[in-house]
This record gives C-alpha cells, structure tokens and sequence, in this order.
C-alpha cells in the first residue's frame, strides 16, 4: 500500500507538468484548429531562460528560505514574459500568414519551428546536458510503513499547490473575463466574432501567449523537479503532453490537464510495477484503446457537422 501511494504522488507530480503543456496545445487547436507542434519547444525554451536566470543571479540553496522562494518568483515572471514573447513571435511569423492556406500548411510549419527552436538553442546553448543543483530541498513522510516510507518532497508540494493555482487562476479567466468571453467566442465562430466587434487576431495572439506562459511554467518546474535539461526535452514532454491533449479531448481545457495527469500517472505505476523501458508504449498503447472506444477523448465533445 505504501509503495502505491508512493507512485501516485509521483505520478500527479508528473502529470501535472503534462497537464500545463497540454493546455497550449488544446487551447490554440480550440480556437483555430491548428495543431501547435512547436509548443513543446516552447516549453524547452522556458526551461533554458530559467536555468540561465538562476546562474545569472547566483541563486542558490543556501540563500534564506524568504530570499530564495522571492529569488525563485522573480524568475519564474521573467521566464514567462520572455517565454511568452517567443509565443507571440511564433503566433505572428509562422501561423497568422497561413491561417487561411490548406490544412496541412501549418502543420508543416509548425514541425519547421520546432526544428528552428531546438537547433537555435542546441547551437548557442550547446548539445550537452545542463544540470542544476537541487535548489529546493527537504520533505516530509506521510506514511511509515514496515520496510517503505511514503514521503512527499518539498519540490512535489510546491508543483502540485502552483498547478492547482493556475488552474483555478485560468478557470476565472475563461469563464468571468472579457478575454475569456473572446476567447469562448473565436472558438464558436471567428467569423461572428469579428462581425460583433472582436479583435480576432489579437485573441489568437493572446492564445499563444498564455499557453507559452503556462509552458514556461512547466518548463520552470521541470528544471526545479529533476536538475537536468538539454535542447531536446520540447520534443519527448511535447508529444507526451499532447498525447495528454488527445486522451482528455482536445479542446476541452479540464480534459487537458486531466489527460496530463492521466499519462503521468501510466507512466509513473508502469515504471514502479513493470518495466521501465516500455512505460512510454503503456501510455500510448492506453492512448489508442481510449480513441477506438472513445474518438473524442475523455472530455471531448463530438463535432457535429451542420448542413
């Protein structure tokens, strides 16, 4: 029993990571039907922006608990602001000129980005591992068992209590802000939209720039959970998350970050029980049973096509 509460906190520590990568991808293809492949490499880029902003400031774990958590906030802000204007770069170079072309135009572009994204921070970063010093350390035990002790670290609280936080901090936009109405009303009908007074192009945007955000976040605590990065972790966490969007039903926000838990705990229970080699076959073979059974996803509402 132990041991399987033991997984299943390190499986929603994962999944939520997922679950905040996911929700760019299912928010961009909600709104203009576009699958973000790029995306990932945003994330890879919060990642990096982190880990230089921590060396850069000498932030260390030796620094006072208040100085440390305000060193860390501070870096978490400009992550995201520099994060999102890579977003809103993307948004405005590769997609908004094709947004009108066939379908598979901005398919191909995307993959281009991601490709332009890891090889600029591959070249001026370099293809070695980046590993980081445990910054945020200590923990505490749940539950004393005869020969395994469930323990929960200090790093765990703090990516589940932020998760938790967004989540309920994105609900409030969607649902009660201008921007969210906006938001809700381009993915109805752009063309309506527009006709009833929306800046169209500046919601999109706006897409793209809370979903890099919430990457960089993700790519933040990615850095603080396992202390190594390197220029390819966009691609492995950006098919993972969007495999998160699929299964919970892209588009739909709460499947999102319910499918990222979801691959997070298949992989987690998968690697403790079975073997870890296969933990990524287990997630997508799961993936596809669910889009046989249920081609909509977890979440998903079918589309109905109107004659």
């Amino acid at each position: 029993m132990e041991y399987f509460v033991q997984q299943l906190i390190n499986g929603l520590t994962l999944g939520s990571i997922y679950g905040l990568i996911a929700i760019g991808y299912t928010m961009v293809y909600g709104i203009i039907g576009m699958i973000n492949f790029a995306h990932g490499d945003i994330f890879m880029v919060g990642s990096f922006i982190a880990m230089i902003l921590i060396v850069a400031l000498g932030i260390t774990a030796g620094a006072g608990f208040i100085v440390l958590i305000l060193a860390l906030m501070l870096v978490l802000l400009m992550a995201m602001l520099f994060t999102s204007a890579w977003g809103w770069t993307v948004e405005r170079i590769a997609y908004r000129p094709l947004r009108g072309s066939f379908r598979l135009a901005p398919l191909i572009t995307a993959i281009g980005m991601s490709i332009v994204l890891q090889n600029f921070v591959q070249i001026v970063q370099g293809a070695r591992v980046k590993p980081l010093p445990p910054l945020v350390s200590g923990g505490y035990t749940i539950m004393d068992g005869n020969n395994f002790d469930v323990q929960i670290s200090n790093i765990q609280i703090l990516i589940l209590v932020t998760t938790v936080v967004l989540m309920g901090v994105f609900t409030y936009i969607i649902n009660k802000t201008a921007l969210g109405r906006s938001l809700r009303a381009c993915e109805q009908d752009r063309k309506m939209a527009s006709l009833v007074g929306i800046n169209v192009d500046r919601t999109i945007s706006l897409t793209f720039v809370l979903g890099a955000a919430l990457a960089a976040v993700a790519g933040f605590m990615y850095l603080l959970y396992y202390g190594v990065i390197d220029f390819y972790i966009g691609f492995i966490a950006g098919v993972k998350a969007f495999t998160a969007a699929v299964l919970g039903g892209i588009g739909s926000l709460p499947g999102a970050m319910l499918g990222g838990i979801l691959i997070g705990l298949i992989e987690t229970f998968w690697s403790g029980y079975f073997s870890v080699e296969y933990k990524d076959v287990a997630a997508f073979f799961i993936l596809a049973a669910v889009l046989i059974f249920m081609p909509s996803g977890l979440l998903g509402k079918p589309e109905v096509e109107k004659v």
